[in-house]
């Protein structure tokens, strides 16, 4: 009886052992992991310069070697580059050896004591040795006073190959070389290749359920240096547990997450908020980071463990979706030059009444009479409450004349417990009721706040189908003849024809004219027809007079 139960009991152990070993798992070297990209952030720069004189770029290449013997030989391809003066340097001592290949346009420099040594078989006299500084900001000021401008700095670590698109390497708008923090990748006009820092991963055969938000660990050992580690995530719906040597920050720009845990401190950077260290870890064994992580988390497994050993003190790291295809970089991961993309999943719903409780349908159209009433919402970060602003909002029509109109919009209160992370807003269609388009983008910008602290939220947009309101047509005149109508009308004309009878009676025995209607017309016609003279002559006088003069006496005598 005793051996059953110890047998029972053994295999109740292995059991055990082999459930809580599945939950962890061994990493091994991946320097291809498709999830998986890091990039060195190094100092550099990038300009609009060109020299007018020839149109030549002026490019700097800063070199920086570790200990190791192979990687101080490096190989430059610059045949298909556009005119340039390309500047090579290093801060290190020991020799390294470069292979170029250029053509006539390109210029190479190097520094008389460079123990860096160039090896080509055409063009030798484009290079050239000079005295120059190998400090950076000195070597940069050197440059702009003997080519006029700097077109673009890079510092590269342990250079394999380097070579020129042909593409310019121009950046519009920027015009002073001032060194920062960058990603070499951005720059399309250069390739590089070069030895990156060592990194292992591995995955758990027990795979996370698909409702269940990703689990993501990555450990840099205490072996490594503490250095600022810049997070970009093509991840949503994660959890992350970032461990790493004390002094290490994490800093996380556009941060697809819901959660975030880690034994360093961690800066949001759109809100320059630092969220201090959540968890205590003295070990840095990938077994036992991995196993923290499941318990924080109370979790069964996770999804992926990156381990991370560099001497860098500052590092690029993204994490994006397993389906992308091996070696595809997304074309812009420049953190600090670029605004941030949406920081969060936004959604906007549109409402009929300020009640807020019947939401319309994207395919309802909505009168441009009416009163509309948006909420604007989106989830926690990280565990944090972020309260978004409205920046603006404005409607884009759609057709082939797109109309841009600004839409003002009125802040509609809210409270913490009926709409957490939402924020809601009015407005009115009113000025696109003389507008011909009917459907339009509604699209406003936010900002992300947390606590007195603001970061740019990205936009969310909505499609909007508006109509004009129903107008009832105004009804036409309409006259009613009717008996007493058609009596008035009769009494009217009557009393018309009376008012002009007697108008006539009264001329008539004022002036004396005769009444009937003829004479008066022949005696105004015999009028008109006569001439008028204001003033007779004097032989028309006397002839007058001596007419009537006999005229007068016939009778005279005749009755005598």
């Amino acid at each position: 009886m005793d051996a059953l139960v110890a047998r029972i009991v053994l295999l109740l152990c292995i059991t055990v052992a082999v459930s809580g070993s599945s939950q962890t798992c061994a990493p091994q070297e991946d320097n291809d992991n498709p999830r998986v990209f890091i990039r060195e952030m190094r100092t550099g720069c990038w300009t609009d310069f060109i020299r007018g004189q020839d149109q030549a770029e002026v490019h700097i290449l800063n070199l920086d070697f570790t200990p190791s013997p192979d990687a101080k030989m490096f190989s430059l391809n610059l045949t298909s580059a556009k005119a340039m003066n390309l500047i090579v340097t290093s801060a290190d001592t020991s020799q390294s050896y470069g292979l170029y290949h250029i053509n006539t346009d390109v210029n190479i420099y190097v520094n008389t004591n460079s123990t860096i040594g160039l090896i080509g078989t055409q063009h030798k006299n484009n290079v050239h040795k000079q005295d120059f500084p190998t400090q950076e900001e000195e070597l940069v000021k050197w440059a702009t006073d003997k080519f006029g401008g700097v077109t673009s700095f890079t510092t590269i670590q342990n250079l394999q190959y380097f070579t020129a698109s042909g593409a310019e390497g121009t950046k519009p708008g920027s015009h002073d070389c001032i060194l920062t923090n960058e990603d070499t990748s951005e720059k399309h006009f250069i390739e590089i290749s070069t030895t990156l820092a060592e990194f292992k991963s591995c995955s758990p055969k027990q795979k996370i359920s698909n409702d269940e938000a990703e689990l993501h660990i990555i450990n840099i050992p205490e072996s490594s240096s503490a250095c600022n580690v810049s997070l970009l995530m093509d991840i949503t719906k994660t959890r992350l547990f970032l461990r790493g040597p004390q002094g290490t920050t994490w800093i996380i720009f556009n941060p697809h997450v819901t959660k975030f845990a880690s034994n360093n401190k961690i800066v949001l950077s759109t809100f320059s908020h630092t969220i201090q260290p959540l968890v205590a870890m003295n070990t840095d064994r990938a077994e036992d980071v991995q196993k923290m992580a499941l318990d924080y988390y109370k979790a069964s497994t996770f999804t992926s463990y990156t381990e991370i050993k560099t001497k860098e003190s500052a590092l690029l790291l993204g994490l994006r979706k397993d389906d992308r295809p091996v070696g595809i970089v997304p074309a812009t991961v420049a953190p600090v030059t670029t605004t941030p993309p949406s920081q969060m999943p936004l959604l906007m719903q549109l409402y009929a009444s300020p009640d807020y409780r019947s939401p319309l349908d994207p395919s309802t159209k909505v009168q441009s009479d009416k009163r509309i009433y948006a909420e604007i919402s989106g989830h926690t970060l990280g565990g944090i409450v972020l309260t978004i602003k409205v920046i603006n909002c404005v409607l884009r029509s759609k057709g082939s004349c797109p109309v841009v109109k600004e839409l003002p919009f009125i802040p509609e209160a809210c409270s913490v417990n009926s709409c957490p992370n939402s924020t809601r807003l009015s407005f009115s269609l009113d000025q696109l009721q003389e507008l011909t388009s009917t459907t339009w983008d509604l699209e406003c910008s936010v900002k992300l706040c947390y606590s007195e602290k603001c970061g740019d939220g990205g936009r969310v947009k909505r499609n909007l189908e508006v109509t004009q309101p129903c107008l009832q047509p105004s009804p036409t005149p309409c006259f009613d003849f009717g008996l007493p109508g058609v009596l008035g009308i009769a009494f009217g004309g009557f009393l018309i024809g009376v008012l002009l009878i007697g108008a006539l009676w009264f001329i008539k025995i004022k002036t004396g004219y005769p009444t009937g209607i003829s004479s008066a017309a022949a005696n105004l016609a015999e009028a008109m027809r006569q001439p008028v003279s204001s003033k007779p002559s004097p032989s028309e006088n006397s002839s007058a007079n001596a007419s009537i003069g006999s005229t007068q006496s016939t009778p005279t005598s005749s009755m005598a």
